[in-house]
């Protein structure tokens, strides 16, 4: 499968200033711990929903971190390129462990990837639906890049700040078409082998938008509540798809079905960013990179004509 062409954010020079030197300060290297309040800064684990499993998975908060990987899936690709990079950190939005297990033997993909991490000192972070429902999380970033303005939240964080939650849907600084806003959406996301599905009037105008990045076809009651024209989300089942056209009022909300890893790729970039900003006024130097490594499960699709 072909990498996805990644931006890279380091974070500081990697280079010690001179004792004494002016106007300068002595960076220090942080402990995994110390990267573990950083991200809860960030990313708080009371953002996260009842049902999921975030935080660390594998690593010593006493161990020491230089270089942090962020990806969206645990997958043993991924964790090899961590491991090649000489990561100490692996930083995905989905988790490794997310149902109850017996065994982590190598026999299976996930056991091995258990102990491909713990063998080479490299830790595994899961945030997962905190990173979701909180500020600059995955659906703030999606609606920034579509442009949407007036952003909030489409579920509301039951434990949070108002503005932290599930979604979000905002306006778009004028009218576009159905046509134009998929086309939008099919240049900014990633190019996966599933591209992106559009349900509705290819003409019909559109200006709300709400987006969830990853899977969001449980709230189309919230969708329809917020008025939106439009609704961006991955992994939209046929049952629920087909019931939303049912109960659409003159077409709307039109439907936009795009890849659950590229929706929340776009967060990778930004994440790494917000992580090497606090570690940074924390006095801390770390090199964080994105992963290059595509891990959407699809290779290609057939289509009519």
């Amino acid at each position: 499968m072909e990498a996805v062409n990644t931006a890279v954010a380091d974070t500081g020079s990697g280079k010690e200033p001179e004792d004494g030197a002016a106007g300068t300060s002595r960076t220090s290297t942080p402990t995994l711990g110390q990267v573990l309040l950083a991200v809860e800064e960030l990313w708080p684990e009371s953002l996260a929903e009842d049902w999921d499993e975030v935080g660390l998975v594998v690593g010593r908060p006493t161990a020491t971190v230089t270089k942090i990987m962020f990806a969206v899936d645990p997958t043993l690709a991924a964790i090899e390129e961590a491991i090649e990079w000489g990561a100490e950190l692996l930083v995905t939005h989905h988790p490794l462990l997310l149902k109850g297990v017996t065994s982590v033997a190598a026999t299976s993909a996930k056991g091995l990837a258990v102990h491909r991490l713990i063998e080479s000192g490299t830790g595994l972070l899961t945030v997962h639906t905190n990173g979701d429902s909180a500020v600059g999380g995955v659906s703030d970033v999606l609606a920034d890049a579509f442009g949407l303005d007036n952003v909030v939240p489409l579920a509301p964080a039951a434990h949070g700040l108002p503005e932290e939650g599930i979604g979000r849907v905002g306006d778009l600084p004028e009218l576009m078409t159905l046509g134009e806003f998929a086309a939008r959406v099919f240049e900014i996301l990633p190019s996966v082998a599933g591209g992106v599905r559009v349900a509705g009037d290819k003409d019909g105008l559109v200006r709300r938008v709400a987006v969830c990045g990853g899977a969001g076809d449980s709230l189309f009651d919230a969708v329809r509540t917020s008025q939106a024209d439009i609704y961006v989300t991955a992994d939209m089942r046929h049952h629920p798809a087909s019931e939303a056209r049912e109960a659409a009022v003159d077409g709307r909300p039109y439907l936009v079905d795009v890849s659950h890893f590229a929706s929340e790729w776009l967060w990778l970039p930004a994440a790494a960013e917000a992580l090497g900003n606090v570690l940074a006024d924390q006095g801390h130097d770390v090199e964080i990179r994105v992963a290059s490594t595509n891990s959407d499960p699809w290779d290609f699709i057939l289509t009519p004509g």
